[in-house]
């Protein structure tokens, strides 16, 4: 099959990238554990020298990626904090970035504590919901904007397009990391971006076995400024990791359906509870940025957030009180995930003025049976009631 961006999604994940070996016919491209490849002449060969610069694996990685998001370039990475470092190594010393201020407590931590030291950058972290405050924002020397939507963990849902609208011709790029929505859901080159971010390690991936970042643009000369620091850096996947992602990507729509329906009815659950306080879902129309989620997204995804109501030490007992939802950092395997993010995934914001509230509970639905979901945190909500837990600590 012709790869083609015409395709339906649903095709693209199972078809792009992935010809058949074209010495066996084999219909899954094999892995190629190989690290050199041997040349006919000096500087003849079959299009590959050395698996740090090229490798069949990763390209086909690579294809099926760029295809799922619309773009022209996909380019993969060991880890989606590589994926992010390299972007950011476009840049030059004294370059100004605007960040969401609601962001991945690793992408906080590169931004605020190893790149202005290292790399001579400068931050400025914004809501983005106020788009005057953005324009006011910006300087001479500003190159990049950095996105995430919706955010992690609240939630947030930002404007793609309305903040590359004022992007757009200043000489400053457009990054949106589109983990949580991944492109089943939500597909930000077509809304102005220009260049989209992906930890594979979650929900492209989905299985929890491997990790794994990507860029994707349709921007030639980021693409060739990234492919030379891919090879010059070295913080490539290896072939098997590649291998796990592609077979991971074929079903993703289907997933990300179960995901998204699971997520729903959690929200609603949990909602209709006097010891919850607060829930947070994009595909409610109690979220305050419901209309533009649903504008921008095709549905309200597999993520989640709530706060229950008896502070921090109830919401510990929560998440360790489940039994089917597992209480680990990461999300969008297959398996349902909880956990604290302000004791977890986000503690390097503690004591910043981005620190997550230590009593928010972020859910990464997953594709169990719907009914075993509820009834699994309604029983760890229970076994935990307000009065036994409040002012505890």
């Amino acid at each position: 099959m012709a790869d083609s961006h015409s395709h339906r999604i649903e095709t693209r994940a199972v078809h792009a990238g992935q010809q058949p070996d074209p010495s066996t016919g084999a219909v899954i491209p094999p892995v190629y554990l190989t690290s050199t490849y041997v040349q006919q002449g000096v500087g003849e060969h079959q299009g590959y020298e050395y698996s740090r610069t090229d490798n069949p694996t990763r390209r086909a990685l690579e294809a099926q990626l760029a295809s799922l998001e619309a773009g022209s370039h996909g380019i993969a990475f060991a880890s989606g904090m590589a994926a992010i470092s390299t972007m950011l190594q476009t840049l030059d010393a004294g370059d100004h970035v605007i960040c969401v201020n609601d962001v991945y407590g690793g992408t906080w931590r590169l931004f605020s504590q190893v790149l202005p030291r290292h790399a001579s950058l400068s931050f400025t972290f914004l809501s983005l919901q106020d788009l005057a405050e953005l324009e006011e924002a910006i300087r001479p020397s500003t190159r990049l904007v950095w996105v995430e939507t919706p955010t992690n963990p609240q939630l947030n849902v930002i404007d793609i397009p309305a903040v590359a609208a004022i992007t757009a011709g200043r000489g400053i790029r457009l990054a949106v990391d589109n983990t949580f929505a991944t492109p089943v859901l939500q597909q930000p080159l077509t809304l102005g971006a220009d260049v989209v971010v992906h930890s594979l390690t979650k929900y492209l991936g989905g299985h929890s076995d491997v990790v794994g970042g990507a860029l994707v643009t349709s921007d030639d000369e980021l693409a060739a400024d990234l492919r030379f620091l891919q090879n010059a850096v070295g913080a490539i996947p290896g072939p098997m990791d590649c291998w796990l992602v592609s077979r991971g990507i074929k079903t993703l729509p289907l997933r990300m359906e179960r995901h998204g329906a699971n997520a729903a009815a959690l929200a609603g659950m949990l909602a209709e509870r006097d010891d919850v306080e607060q829930v947070i879902y994009p595909g409610r129309a109690d979220h305050p940025h419901h209309e533009l989620a649903m504008r921008q997204m095709s549905s309200g995804g597999g993520m989640l957030s709530f706060v229950p109501a008896g502070g921090v030490e109830r919401a510990r007992a929560i998440v360790e009180g489940t039994t089917i939802f597992r209480l680990a950092e990461s999300l969008g395997g297959v398996e349902s995930l909880i956990e604290l993010p302000g004791a977890m995934t986000h503690l390097t914001l503690e004591g910043s003025e981005l620190a997550v509230a230590p009593e928010l509970v972020r859910i990464s639905a997953g594709i169990e049976h719907v009914d075993d979901l509820l009834a699994d945190l309604a029983a760890a909500l229970d076994a935990a009631p307000v009065q036994a837990t409040a002012g505890a600590g």
